[in-house]
């Protein structure tokens, strides 16, 4: 049973097609939408958790994976939630500071700073 829930068996082709590039992509849309209607960041974590889901449904149903692989689904949403985070902290950046250019500007990729008069 042990073997069972840690198996991961799927080729890097898979993995980066689907998990990274598919999903990846998929993630960073949604961290985008969270960060554009307001939202504060951990709903990129309910989220994130819904797309690792479908993400090992669709390496069970096409790549013949294991549906029930708790590790799988693990590094697949933790890489999912990752690529959110950083949508969403971008797409805040970029809102605060062209949304209210008089107060604040951007000091680093992922961060803004009052401006000062």
């Amino acid at each position: 049973m042990e073997k069972f829930l840690l198996q991961f068996d799927l080729t890097l082709p898979e993995f980066l097609g689907i998990t990274v590039f598919l999903f990846g992509f998929a993630a960073y849309a949604t961290g985008k939408a969270v960060a554009g209607k307001w939202q504060p960041w951990w709903y990129c974590l309910w989220y994130s958790a819904l797309l690792g889901l479908f993400d090992r449904f669709i390496h069970y149903a096409l790549f013949d994976g294991v549906l029930t692989s708790y590790m799988a689904y693990m590094i697949d949403t933790v890489i999912i939630l990752i690529v959110s985070l950083i949508s969403y902290r971008l797409t805040k950046v970029y809102k605060m500071t062209h949304q209210y250019p008089w107060l604040y500007q951007r000091s680093f990729i992922f961060f803004w700073q009052r401006k000062i008069n």
